[in-house]
């Protein structure tokens, strides 16, 4: 089969490795769709902490059962996406269902080789049908289930005025899960395009430029009672410090973004304020399903999201250009 394997940072190339043989509990699954992540990005450009290489990346994808172990709730032909959180089931975390914080997690293409491959074998548990999701769209849930996750996290409701900083992929999700759920949103980004983005294609209520008269900007939008909840998806440790500049008094702040610097805040003010501090991390089967909810529902602008699309054959070339800015990629798919 072909595969696209990531040697070292900045060095792709296509290969050939033998189809792999799926274990008694495993689908063999044939690869239809890969979604290009951030993380992809950051293993190219040689910047993931937790990564040997060389890796086959690939996380968020679809595609249809080849092989399914026998008695399986699976048929051959069917069209699923996979969840690619491997958890180990038995530790502290696994048995309170918090498969996203397994102690022995391994997540497809960063701990282990992923799908971008003609095939991939998984777990079982780790294959769900996608009903009536296009294959193509169903390549970008696992992208969406980190909003939605930490969406669910921060307990969002109708009431609440939510501030979302960072308005890439993931930041877009959060905004789709928190409008789904009859927050007023507001957006904090540099980019004017991607800010512009966030109010037309995903409902989005109000903007903030993340300049220095943010903080007063804000308060003028609010008329001084800022937020009720702040999701950062900046990935960026100075603008995740500076969020709890935005946070009203019993509010609650989501980091959906993770940073190998340390995080300081005032601890007078976070007192003073009662805030509810979350970490968010991977997603959960349930937001996942979330995702497919508001997919049918048609709350969730896909065709707006999918930008950029390209063969694995040509990905060599693809993840370059797609790497650059200027290239205005939102989420780029592969096509297997």
């Amino acid at each position: 089969m072909k595969a696209l394997i990531c040697n070292e940072p900045g060095r792709l190339s296509l290969v050939s490795r033998p189809e792999p043989v799926p274990a008694p509990n495993e689908v063999l699954v044939r690869i239809r769709h890969v979604g290009i992540c951030g993380t992809d990005f950051h293993i190219f450009a040689g910047k993931h902490p937790f990564l040997e290489y060389p890796r086959v990346m690939g996380h968020e994808l679809s595609g249809t059962v080849e092989q399914a172990p026998e008695g399986s709730r699976l048929r051959q032909g069917e069209p699923v996406y996979i969840v690619p959180y491997l958890s180990c089931g038995t530790c502290q975390a696994c048995s309170k269902g918090l498969t996203n914080a397994c102690r022995n997690i391994r997540v497809l293409g960063v701990h282990c080789d992923g799908g971008m491959a003609e095939y991939l074998c998984v777990p079982e548990q780790n294959v769900v049908p996608t009903g009536g999701i296009a294959l193509e769209d169903a390549a970008m849930i696992e992208f969406l289930a980190i909003g939605a996750h930490g969406v669910k996290r921060g307990n969002i409701g109708a009431k609440d005025r939510v501030l979302v900083t960072g308005s890439g992929p993931i930041g877009m999700s959060a905004i789709i899960f928190a409008k789904a759920r009859g927050a007023h949103v507001t957006v904090m980004d540099t980019r004017q395009d991607r800010l512009t983005f966030a109010v037309e294609r995903l409902g989005a209520d109000t903007i903030l430029i993340a300049n220095d008269q943010a903080e007063a900007e804000a308060e003028r939008q609010t008329g001084g009672d800022w937020y009720d909840v702040v999701i950062d998806a900046t990935g960026n440790a100075i603008p995740m410090q500076r969020g709890f500049n935005f946070l009203n008094h019993g509010a609650r702040y989501v980091l959906l973004s993770v940073v190998r610097q340390d995080i300081t805040f005032s601890d007078p003010e976070f007192h003073k304020r009662e805030i509810t501090l979350f970490a968010s991390r991977n997603a959960q089967p349930d937001d996942f399903a979330e995702v497919v909810r508001q997919m049918e529902a048609g709350k969730v602008p896909t065709r707006a999201l999918n930008t950029h699309h390209g063969r694995l054959e040509d990905g060599v070339s693809l993840f370059s250009e797609w790497s650059r800015p200027e290239t205005g990629v939102i989420k780029a798919i592969l096509d297997v």
